[in-house]
């Protein structure tokens, strides 16, 4: 068991941890545990709770993040076929920074402290993906340093850029949405200050759940990594 902080840096709405950060906590301490072949589907079962410690717990059946009885988070291995169709056409960085100016998020975020796309947390990666008009968001994103292990960006903040570009690919105002489970591959890690591009794709909708893809390319248009995820349109009052 190891213990999981979600520092206020790290929140997506104001009273809770970012989605993609905490599923990365947790889907990252799955694969390392893993073989070839699977990847890690996490599921986010409550608001993370943020400035608490949480508990973590992996072996190669699944993995959960615990606040005292209380699960938060869960991950269980799937196939790694079911992200077979998530990678997305790609998009020079050019065109993602076109699509950048165009980002909802600038004036009318629902979350604006959100740690991967929130316009108000200026520690948070400041991602912008922007509609590309055919159902597809696009943006740039240069690591920081401070995201670094062993020289390379750390797996959880991939996780977490793979979070937001397939949010905005919904209408967000009309869908508030906040991330209900989310299912990753890392085929690389990029370079702190690389020059990368996120993309998003709608999937399609269910009731009150919404899907999309996205996939993060390095500066030579190779891909790092793919996710898929299942958004829950709530109450944005009840979150912030």
């Amino acid at each position: 068991m190891s213990l999981v902080r979600v520092e206020r840096r790290f929140q997506g709405p104001k009273r809770s941890g970012n989605g993609g950060y905490v599923a990365g906590q947790v889907g990252t301490a799955l694969a390392e545990r893993i073989g070839a072949g699977v990847v890690p589907r996490v599921t986010l079962r409550m608001p993370p709770p943020i400035e608490k410690d949480l508990a973590l717990d992996a072996d190669v059946e699944g993995a959960r993040l615990t606040d005292g009885e209380a699960v938060v988070a869960d991950a269980v291995p799937v196939d790694a076929a079911f992200l077979a169709d998530a990678t997305i056409d790609p998009v020079s960085p050019d065109e993602a920074r076109a699509a950048e100016a165009a980002y909802k998020g600038l004036s009318n975020h629902p979350f604006p402290s959100c740690f991967v796309c929130g316009p108000e947390n200026p520690d948070g990666l400041q991602l912008k993906p922007g509609p590309l008009g055919d159902g597809r968001t696009a943006c740039t994103w240069q690591p920081s340093g401070d995201l670094v292990t062993d020289g390379l960006v750390d797996d959880v903040f991939v996780w977490s850029a793979l979070d937001c570009p397939g949010g905005w690919t919904i209408d967000l105002e009309g869908r508030p949405s906040v991330l209900g489970q989310l299912t990753a591959c890392i085929d690389a890690r990029p370079q702190p200050g690389e020059q990368c591009v996120a993309l998003g794709r709608y999937l399609g909708e269910e009731g009150r759940k919404t899907f999309t893809a996205s996939t993060l390319y390095d500066a030579d248009g190779r891909v790092l990594a793919r996710a898929r995820h299942t958004w829950i349109m709530v109450d944005p009052a009840l979150f912030n």
